[in-house]
């Protein structure tokens, strides 16, 4: 069974983000980019699922510019076999990359496809649940435990109430959540193996994929700066002051 992971390559989740001044979107000159952390969960879980062997072969695969190789050389330093990259300078949306996701899934045929739940730059957690419906595949989403038995996984979903056990027919479309594994440390002697590794480029129009944006960003902004808190003597005064200041009661 192969088992198609997809790996997105975000603005550091140690960096600082910074807006540029004329509000057009985020400054990632100079910036430290890496693997969107979900979506290394993913990777994780794909090569656990090779080394149980129950998958034979793990594609690592990411949709943007060509920088996004260092990326998926990471992918392949955790475990991957090999990564395609569909390069593009075009601004991608989350449909867009669905149906690039669906193009490969055509051309390579998995069993399986693992994504991130949501990538930290847009958390717009979107494309999992948008491929599935492009595909007409099952899905089971925020995944914290993942079982392939004859056939079918099992996945242990977070939901607002607790947590939610699904059967599901492969193949199938799985997204991960904080709490499914932990990732492994990448040693050198891997990181070394990576470069060798296959890595095959294609371009939207190979696919046959139209990836224009559908949506228009207006502004980006820096949320307010949070005011400065103060005290109160007594508790008539707090209810005064969330009355008639704050206007919450």
């Amino acid at each position: 069974m192969k088992v198609l992971v997809a790996v997105k390559r975000v603005v550091d989740y140690n960096v600082k983000v910074r807006v540029k001044s004329d509000g057009t979107g985020v400054d990632i000159a100079n910036v430290k980019m890496s693997m969107n952390p979900f979506d290394e969960i993913a990777i994780e879980e794909a090569v656990r699922l090779k080394e149980k062997g129950i998958a034979t072969e793990v594609i690592a695969v990411s949709c943007g510019v060509q920088q996004c190789q260092e990326t998926l050389r990471t992918a392949m330093a955790i475990g991957a076999d090999r990564a395609i990259l569909v390069q593009t300078d075009a601004e991608l949306q989350p449909l867009a990359v669905a149906k690039l996701l669906k193009a490969l899934m055509d051309k390579e045929q998995p069993g399986l496809v693992i994504l991130g739940k949501q990538a930290i730059d847009d958390d717009c957690n979107q494309t999992g649940q948008m491929l599935a419906a492009l595909a007409d595949l099952p899905q089971a989403t925020f995944a914290s435990k993942v079982e392939v038995v004859d056939g079918r996984a099992q996945v242990t979903r977070e939901v607002d109430g607790g947590l939610e056990t699904l059967s599901i027919s492969l193949p199938a479309i799985i997204t991960t959540d904080l709490r499914l594994n932990e990732p492994r440390y990448v040693t050198l002697p891997n990181i070394m193996k990576a470069k060798k590794k296959q890595l095959d480029t294609f371009k939207p129009e190979d696919l046959g994929v139209d990836v224009s944006p559908r949506l228009k960003t207006l502004k980006v902004s820096e949320p307010p700066k949070r005011s400065a808190g103060i005290k109160v003597p007594d508790v008539a005064t707090l209810v005064d002051k969330l009355k008639n200041e704050a206007k919450v009661i």
